[in-house]
């Protein structure tokens, strides 16, 4: 199942999507959900009340469905299994990161503005197994780290899922006048990872929150 936030509750159909994209960059090909992120532009992700830069091309995730959350944003780097950015642009308080049924079996926990940065760190674990079918999730590190100019979190994780690949992942964020603002890298452990994290570390670090 594919790890990208938004599209986490509809299997691996959209992945494939990416076959006609170059491994760096390429979207835009075909009937490709993704567009192509340039390098050194400035983009407004998510509701756009964050922008970012990133240091090369990647994938865009393309205009929002019924099951998408406005607030929350998905770039990929090699295809969605792969790996991806989640950017998490001022979630308010008792919304979702991802659409859920209202009768689903198992629920992922709403956002709540008085969060602390361990409940964060347990609403996406329990968002990876619930939803992401993470049989085995392993929290490596929680830490502050300054965010949007603000005191933030660093939350460093790995988790095995159904599919026996173990992926790693590390989301930098912050609750900022109550809403969620967060970009999460979620990728496999092996290379994959370490591929996209000086991208991710650059995308962080060019976050500006937009008011």
């Amino acid at each position: 199942m594919r790890k990208s936030i938004t599209k986490l509750a509809l299997g691996g159909t959209l992945a494939l999507s990416l076959a006609a994209c170059s491994s760096v960059g390429g979207g835009g090909v075909g009937l490709s959900p993704y567009g192509l992120v340039r390098a050194g532009q400035v983009y407004n992700v998510g509701s756009g009340a964050m922008s970012v830069t990133s240091p090369r091309e990647w994938n865009r995730q393309g205009g929002l469905s019924f099951t998408d959350v406005r607030w929350v944003e998905d770039w990929t780097l090699n295809g969605p299994y792969l790996d991806g950015v989640t950017f998490v642009t001022g979630l308010p308080d008792n919304k979702r990161l991802i659409w859920q049924e209202y009768k689903a079996d198992r629920q992922v926990p709403r956002f709540r503005s008085t969060m602390t940065a361990p409940e964060v760190a347990s609403l996406l674990e329990t968002l990876f197994r619930v939803e992401g079918g993470s049989v085995e999730f392993r929290t490596l590190g929680l830490a502050p780290r300054t965010f949007l100019g603000t005191n933030g979190f660093q939350f460093d994780f790995e988790h095995l899922d159904g599919d026996e690949v173990w992926r790693k992942g590390r989301a930098v964020g912050a609750v900022i006048d109550g809403r969620l603002y967060l970009v999460l890298l979620d990728a496999a452990r092996a290379h994959y990872y370490a591929q996209a994290l000086p991208d991710y570390e650059a995308m962080v670090r060019s976050a500006v929150r937009r008011r």
